[in-house]
């Protein structure tokens, strides 16, 4: 299990438009993804109700892991994404 473990850098949190963001990156990093706080239970990185449910808020630290094989890149990319708080999606991901 590869984990990456990212503090939120969105003020606002994981709430509408950067879960929004952030869904989609997850939905298109190829590999199963989940996602939890740091003393919370994992749920899937590309469902925008699991995601919105775990209510976390600007600076809260958040686990990212996977699994599945290139999970390595597909976490990297997601920590950056998370931990800069980006607007918009990376051509990247």
């Amino acid at each position: 299990m590869v984990e990456r473990r990212v503090s939120v850098g969105w003020a606002e949190g994981l709430h509408a438009r950067p879960a929004s963001i952030f869904v989609r990156a997850a939905t298109a990093a190829g590999v199963p993804v989940t996602i939890a706080k740091a003393d919370g239970n994992p749920v899937n990185a590309a469902s925008m109700l699991a995601v919105l449910g775990l209510g976390a808020v600007g600076g809260d630290e958040v686990v990212l892991a996977s699994d599945a094989d290139g999970a390595q890149e597909a976490l990297d990319r997601l920590a950056k994404l998370v931990s800069e708080g980006l607007d918009e999606l990376p051509q990247t991901v």
